[in-house]
């Protein structure tokens, strides 16, 4: 699905939303959560009389069937059998996640698990290593998969330099703020004064210190097409041809990272749990959907949800998914993540758990 078609979706989602909720008065409010809440907790039907005795309020199991046939016209519930119990819609989540949900806060103890299990030892390991952590952790925490999203070249960059190699070709070498160095050629033309190969490693030096590679590129592309950069033409077609050098097939690549799949077989209830883990597993390895989603999610400010068939990805497994985009500084974002489990995920426990990963995430980011 393409990106605007996910937008369109889910602000045609929260608009219907918006609509139904206004036709529904407390009681039926009060019955609609606790299905939604019963379903989360333990996967199964309601019935009445059960939601009957769990009510803030005195209701005959006749009448919250009432309520309950009121509930089914309007989508929000649906009875899988025959004289069973109801069942939230992915309509019916949808309304409960935009506005009767109440989310939680981190206790203190959850704080410093997630701390400790991500912090104190980015000086040992690589970016790689960290966020494959961060994903592991999200799993473990939430009983779902963990999903981390990052740029191809999400490393800060310390220099960059031009060295002579022969009468047209030179040495760029690029070094990280974490010690890598990495190596390309680069075509010049013949008689290149050597003080061209200084300006531009000079120009450069003085502004890439800190960015990405990616990020890089967008600023010198910037200043050069506003004249902002006071470089000769041959100078500017140097530091563009250094940068364009890295911009090969990994430029604009995205690395994908999925841990804890295992998770997800975790309290199979049924055969048809088991076909829909079955689907999930066929959609997680259908990567380039999976990016593109989470691609999406990377523009949003704050933690994105999207249930079941909001999204082509998950409309056969009935999946859910639970995102934040986390950035280096205050504004330039360079991934997301979050996890990915059934739509009777723990929402009010996990939106502010990936929030909260996201933003630590994005504090220690070397």
């Amino acid at each position: 699905m393409r990106q605007k078609e996910l937008k369109d979706a889910a602000e045609i989602a929260s608009r219907e939303g918006a609509s139904v909720l206004g036709e529904l008065d407390k009681r039926a409010r009060e019955i609609f959560r606790q299905i939604v809440q019963s379903y989360i907790a333990t996967g199964d039907p309601a019935g009445s009389r059960n939601i009957s005795r769990a009510l803030p309020m005195t209701l005959s199991p006749a009448s919250v069937r009432n309520v309950m046939t009121d509930l089914e016209e309007l989508g929000l519930i649906y009875a899988p059998h025959t004289s069973a119990g109801r069942l939230p819609t992915e309509s019916g989540l949808r309304l409960f996640v935009d506005a009767l949900l109440e989310i939680g806060h981190l206790s203190d103890a959850e704080r410093n698990q997630i701390e400790s299990q991500l912090g104190g030892k980015t000086q040992d390991r690589g970016l790689e290593e960290m966020l494959s952590e961060t994903g592991k952790m999200l799993s473990g925490l939430a009983g779902c998969a963990g999903v981390v999203l990052t740029e191809a070249q999400i490393k800060r960059l310390k220099q960059i330099e031009f060295v002579s190699l022969e009468r047209n070709k030179a040495l760029v070498v690029l070094v990280a703020e974490d010690g890598s160095v990495e190596n390309r050629i680069v075509d010049l033309p013949d008689g290149l004064p050597a003080s061209v190969l200084i300006r531009a490693s000079n120009y450069l030096n003085a502004r890439i210190s800190g960015l990405t590679l990616n990020s890089a590129r967008r600023l010198v592309e910037r200043e050069l097409k506003t004249r902002k950069a006071e470089l000769d033409q041959l100078t500017a077609k140097v530091v563009r041809q250094g940068l364009a050098i890295w911009s090969g097939p990994d430029a604009g690549k995205k690395n994908l990272i999925v841990r804890g799949r295992s998770h997800l077989l975790d309290d199979l209830s049924a055969d048809d749990d088991l076909e829909r883990i079955r689907k999930l597993f066929d959609d997680l390895e259908t990567k380039q959907g999976l990016i593109e989603v989470l691609s999406h999610a990377e523009r949003a400010k704050g933690v994105r949800i999207f249930i079941g068939s909001e999204n082509q990805l998950f409309s056969l497994s009935g999946s859910s998914l639970v995102v934040a985009p986390f950035q280096h500084g205050e504004s330039n974002i360079v991934g997301v993540l979050g996890v990915i489990g059934p739509t009777r995920l723990n929402y009010a426990r996990i939106i502010p758990m990936v929030d909260y990963t996201a933003k630590l995430i994005g504090q220690m980011l070397p």
